[in-house]
């Protein structure tokens, strides 16, 4: 039986290639019935999340930074779900459902060490394999901590989120409506304007169109979720309140940029003057509160929307290129099933 892999081929200059930074692999002898364990486990995938994290692993390894670099030649990596079919260890059975970081193969087998860190999800809720590792995956409890960890959400605030449609960002929105905020949000497109319309955003705008500036000014607000970076950080820094709070995700705007051409933010003066909390974070070993006990409820019951974009298969790294771009509207993951 053949197992497909995404292949890490080359490290980028810039915005990922299609077939060139990423490729699809398949080898033809693989069988998962007499697969070698060496003590581990044996899992086929369901699900494989898309996440502009990952693009910051795609370097040069003497590059240091808070994970380390991708292996050039290896299987790309990142959150995944898939269904156990093979076991050497005690602790997991054929047909748990595990999540986890490991190799986007169709077919995986989990080291020891790496089965040990895996999470067995009960998925009382019935949820796709797609919602798993979204919004009630590694996105998920991402938007949740950081908003309640960091935001320190108060009934009447408002809220700014750029990147609003995205994986994190619509989930943010979601939440701060539960909490009775105003909610402000920025996207890439008219379509993605109507969608977080749809999800009870109170502002919505296509930063491409209309002016950022200017919204801002008219709007200000309390929290920012930045997931951007670059110039709309340096709006945010002149609009938000005194004693604002900016919680920093991820700076997508900057990515695919050379070090030497990426946005240097200008206004960083006003944290003092505004007396500002600006705080990045890493969502690997939080305590996750409630996040299981609510998050999965809300989203069974409809009363957190989910978008996704979902590819079929693994491909040739297109679907991550989309992501990256933000061609993709809602969460992107590739689908197995």
């Amino acid at each position: 039986m053949p197992n497909t892999t995404l292949l890490y081929n080359k490290i980028p200059k810039g915005v990922p290639v299609a077939g060139e930074t990423l490729k699809r692999v398949v080898d033809d002898s693989f069988n998962p019935e007499t697969v070698d364990l060496n003590g581990g486990v044996l899992v086929q995938n369901k699900a494989l999340s898309l996440d502009p994290y990952q693009r910051g692993r795609i370097r040069d390894p003497s590059i240091s930074s808070y994970s380390p670099a991708y292996e050039v030649g290896k299987a790309f990596r990142g959150y995944a779900v898939g269904v156990v079919l093979r076991s050497d260890s005690a602790k997991f059975k054929p047909g748990q459902i595990l999540s986890g970081s490991w190799d986007f193969s169709e077919y995986v087998v989990l080291t020891e060490e790496e089965a040990s860190s895996a999470q067995i999800l009960e998925n009382k809720e019935k949820l796709p394999f797609t919602t798993l590792v979204g919004a009630v995956g590694m996105p998920g409890k991402t938007a949740y901590w950081s908003f309640y960890n960091i935001g320190q959400p108060k009934k009447g605030e408002a809220i700014f989120v750029s990147a609003a449609a995205g994986a994190v960002g619509q989930i943010v929105g979601q939440l701060a409506k539960r909490e009775g905020l105003k909610v402000i949000g920025s996207v890439g497109s008219d379509e993605k304007v109507k969608f977080i319309k749809e999800l009870g955003f109170d502002v919505a705008f296509n930063y491409k169109t209309e002016s950022t500036a200017e919204i801002l000014k008219k709007h200000p607000f309390d929290i920012f979720f930045d997931n951007v970076g670059g110039e709309t950080l340096d709006l945010a820094l002149e609009n938000i309140n005194t004693f604002g709070r900016i919680i920093a995700c991820g700076a997508v705007s900057q990515y695919n940029v050379l070090p030497e051409e990426r946005y240097g933010v200008k206004n960083t003066f006003l944290v003092v003057g505004k007396q500002l909390t600006y705080r990045g974070f890493i969502i690997g070993g939080k305590d996750l509160g409630n996040f299981y006990e609510e998050v999965p409820r809300w989203v069974a019951s409809g009363e957190i929307k989910v978008r996704e974009h979902i590819t079929r298969g693994i491909d040739n790294g297109e679907a991550f290129v989309a992501m990256l771009k933000g061609d993709a509207l809602g969460k992107a993951v590739i689908s197995l099933e």
